[in-house]
């Protein structure tokens, strides 16, 4: 959680001189791959909090659960062979899915838009990544997940982000 703090409130030039000098702060990754915690079906807050803001931003496209649309391609399907750096440049630099997706004709080319300025994906893209991964992993079911209690200091990062005033 530290790491994804930083990610979040850091620039990303600052941020490589911060993990290069700190390396220790991503051990902790690298122990457990699954961005996720489910405990007897019920998801972490940072999970929940990426299902939240993909239901708000991404869902348009992409479909509910991440199943997909006529325009958009499934992320469930597409978390399963996409690394999570992979994921993320798409998202934040936009970009062509193999020139067009599968399904449909040659003669349509479906662009993933760049939402580097976009706060509500940027501010939570650990956690959406979160979310489109256990519903990838066929951990998180359909519809809204069943979570922990989100904590005000989860909520403060987020408005920190945001760049909203601390609520207290």
């Amino acid at each position: 959680m530290i790491a994804r703090t930083i990610r979040r409130l850091i620039p990303p030039a600052v941020l490589f001189t911060v993990v290069a000098s700190v390396p220790s702060l991503w051990a902790n990754a690298a122990d457990d791959p699954k961005p996720y915690t489910i405990k007897n079906g019920v998801v972490d807050q940072h999970t929940f909090t990426g299902y939240l803001h993909y239901e708000n931003t991404c869902y348009w496209c992409h479909g509910q659960n991440g199943n997909g649309s006529t325009f958009a391609p499934s992320l469930v399907d597409a978390l399963k062979t996409l690394s999570h750096n992979k994921f993320e440049n798409i998202v934040v630099n936009g970009g062509v899915v193999n020139g067009r997706p599968i399904g449909y004709g040659t003669s349509n080319v479906f662009v993933m838009p760049a939402e580097v300025t976009n706060p509500n994906v940027m501010c939570f893209l650990d956690d959406i990544y979160a979310y489109l991964k256990g519903r990838s992993d066929g951990v998180i079911g359909r519809g809204r997940p069943e979570h922990e209690p989100v904590t005000q200091v989860v909520k403060d990062q987020g408005d920190a982000c945001l760049g909203f005033a601390p609520s207290h």
